[in-house]
């Protein structure tokens, strides 16, 4: 019998670099009518195992959930477990979840479409340094694990995504981008739902760099100086892209866990 996970230990796990590939097989028409999937999750045929497990990431486990953790995730979960996979199967489904306060992201955004093996493909402004890292970091951690992103020059952008069908972002005049005040980041979060506390609180550090606004969080000045030096001595935008994926795992571990904890040196001396 496949091993379970409840949903107090995947939360934890949403968001890191070392999630599981969260795989939702609720039935097909369940799936479209439903408001929300778990956030990073991608929807597969519970009755298709075979012909969709071949093109998952080796060496990732899997976690496979329904609606309410009954027979259609644990055929998934059964079939999944026999050809070879470290999948388990997450008790009690998304209801569960969700009552665990699990995030969960909207399914009515454009531009995202997680039945695809191929993953979304979005397109932005070549030489990234702020939100056009800390948006593909959002996207990849929370809505489409499978996603690609391309830069290019910036009058092309809009012409590349209409030629190949991509989703622009944080670019003048497309629906991913700044909005008054806040940044691309604020607009994805707020298009797919995405409301928790430490993503809220990631948001107002990305936008007070992005918009020369460090008074907004102490903590964007920093990513500031990481982002443009980052940028000056990285000339490949793939490559940044993926080592400026670190910079905001790091912060969005310390807006989730350690905004409390201090550090002095010398360390107090502790009395005999």
């Amino acid at each position: 019998m496949p091993r379970t996970i409840s949903p107090e230990q995947l939360i934890p796990l949403i968001g890191a670099e070392d999630c599981p590939i969260i795989v939702d097989v609720r039935r097909a028409e369940t799936f479209r009518s439903a408001p929300t999937r778990i956030a990073a999750a991608v929807w597969r045929d519970h009755c298709k195992t075979a012909e969709w497990y071949p093109s998952m990431p080796a060496g990732k486990g899997l976690v496979v959930y329904c609606t309410h953790g009954h027979n259609v995730s644990a055929l998934a979960a059964a079939c999944l477990a026999e050809a070879g996979a470290d999948v388990a199967l997450l008790e009690g489904g998304i209801e569960a979840f969700a009552g665990a306060g699990g995030t969960l992201v909207k399914m009515n955004a454009p531009g995202v479409d997680v039945t695809s093996a191929d993953g979304s493909v979005w397109v932005t402004r070549e030489r990234p340094k702020i939100d056009r890292i800390a948006c593909p970091w959002l996207i990849r951690r929370f809505i489409d694990p499978f996603a690609t992103v391309l830069f290019v020059a910036p009058e092309w952008v809009r012409d590349v995504a209409d030629e190949i069908g991509a989703t622009p972002f944080d670019v003048e005049g497309v629906r991913y981008s700044h909005r008054g005040d806040t940044c691309s980041f604020d607009t994805l979060l707020t298009e797919f739902g995405l409301g928790d506390a430490p993503l809220q609180h990631l948001a107002r550090i990305v936008r007070g760099a992005d918009t020369a606004r460090l008074d907004l969080e102490s903590q964007a000045a920093g990513l500031l100086a990481l982002s443009l030096g980052l940028s000056a001595i990285e000339r490949d935008d793939r490559v940044q892209l993926e080592k400026g994926l670190m910079i905001y795992d790091a912060l969005y571990g310390w807006c989730r866990y350690a905004v409390d904890e201090h550090h002095n040196w010398p360390s107090p001396s502790v009395s005999a």
